[in-house]
């Protein structure tokens, strides 16, 4: 198992909709948590990059339709 951490920054405060939707994604795909961090407007997603890459996180993002404005790590 390979852990990844990818945070982004993200264009406005999630709505209870895309945190419903980003827990359905984790539950579903095995991704192993994710972490809001208001203050900041960013979000962090921890991974096995043995069975996830990065663009299908972007991808789930995406499909919450989830603006990001940058990949900060």
């Amino acid at each position: 198992m390979t852990l990844v951490e990818v945070t982004y920054e993200v264009q406005s405060p999630l709505t209870p909709e895309q945190l419903r939707r980003l827990g359905e994604f984790a539950n579903t795909y095995g991704l192993r948590r994710f972490r809001v961090d208001e203050a900041n407007n960013q979000l962090s997603f921890e991974y096995d990059a043995s069975r996830l890459r990065e663009t299908q996180v972007e991808h789930v993002l995406a499909q919450a339709r989830i603006a990001v404005n940058r990949k900060v790590n």
